[in-house]
């Protein structure tokens, strides 16, 4: 425990005069009652009971400034609460064909304004994060609730070569679940995406790089948590966009896929050659079908708002510096209302 303005408790060194002062009203108190001719009498109808009881109400007052004392210091701990939490990966391709411009200006800025707008219009409870995609994957921004960091991470994508559609659909669920043990590379080039479908995470019996085998859930059944998938739809490399589905599907994750381009397709000028790019909505399709999530055709941020209004708040416990400066005001409070009820009802009088 650590104190903001741990010079307050200076006013602690008052309790002791505070008490000295109380000794001294009960030492004349005790001269008084002399005066009585009979103070045997006296001492039999107060009975040692009541002696000891009277001194209860001021010593729960002492204990109620002493506690308030406390509470000006503005006490702070790292306790473990439970909080609400939801978390949203965002999936952006940034291969070269996102660069057609079949979508005003072209696929990737109507990505990138779709994504800012979806980021900029959440509550403050969920979580995003950010994942791009090409030839590989890799995470830009870690699930944050810093909305202006996210937006600086959607601004800075930059196009590349190749579209693992795959790829992206898997770093993005290692990101919902960074302890499950699912391992990008390893579904890329050692066994596959079968090798990582089952895995659920590591136990406290499991062998180091070891994990627990995975019981798979109902498709959509994972309320609290989700993948927005933003891209064109055509896959050029890394594993297949419907079995890492199939991987999210297991852990019952939605992937709301939200496809960029027209059927026609549109041509793209790269390092001095013109590509033809197809937009792939089937495969998109596919996706949503799979996982229970659904599909969007150059979204708007309107379309995407409906999808964190179906997710539920998932409760986790989380360590943080919380201040205790009300619970121990709380404390000081309910201390002083017993021994003013205290005095009232013993004596007939306030403390």
């Amino acid at each position: 425990m650590t104190l903001l303005w741990p010079h307050m408790l200076g006013l602690l060194l008052a309790l002791p005069l505070l008490v000295g002062i109380y000794i001294l009203l009960l030492r004349r108190r005790r001269r008084d009652a002399l005066r009585f001719p009979d103070t045997a009498l006296v001492r039999e109808a107060i009975g040692p009971g009541q002696r000891v009881r009277r001194h209860v109400p001021p010593l729960l007052l002492l204990l109620a400034l002493a506690v308030a004392i406390g509470a000006m210091a503005r006490p702070t701990a790292v306790v473990t609460l439970p909080t609400e939490q939801r978390t949203i990966v965002l999936a952006i391709d940034v291969s070269l064909s996102m660069s057609a411009t079949d979508v005003d200006p072209n696929r990737l800025v109507a990505a990138q304004e779709a994504a800012r707008a979806f980021v900029q219009d959440q509550p403050a409870d969920v979580r995003i994060a950010v994942v791009s995609f090409a030839g590989t994957a890799s995470v830009v921004q870690a699930p944050t609730n810093d909305r202006e960091a996210l937006v600086a991470a959607i601004d800075q994508l930059q196009l590349d070569r190749h579209t693992a559609i795959g790829s992206g659909i898997i770093l993005a669920l290692a990101t919902v679940f960074p302890e499950a043990g699912i391992d990008l590379e390893a579904a890329v080039f050692n066994g596959g995406i079968a090798s990582q479908r089952n895995r659920a995470g590591a136990t406290p019996l499991a062998k180091p790089n070891e994990a627990a085998p995975l019981a798979p859930v109902e498709p959509g059944s994972y309320g609290s948590a989700a993948i927005i998938l933003l891209t064109d739809g055509r896959r050029t490399t890394g594993p297949d966009p419907i079995e890492a589905a199939a991987m999210a599907a297991d852990r019952g994750v939605r992937v709301f896929t939200v496809g960029f381009g027209t059927p026609e397709g549109s041509t793209v000028n790269t390092e001095g050659l013109s590509i033809f790019m197809r937009f792939d909505e089937e495969t998109l399709q596919a996706i949503a079908e799979v996982t229970r999530g659904r599909y969007f055709h150059a979204a708007t941020a309107a379309d995407l708002r409906k999808i964190y209004q179906d997710l539920n708040a998932r409760i986790v416990l989380e360590r943080k510096e919380t201040e205790l400066t009300a619970l121990a005001a709380a404390a000081a409070a309910l201390l002083a209302l017993a021994a003013a009820a205290l005095s009232l009802v013993w004596f007939n009088r306030a403390a």
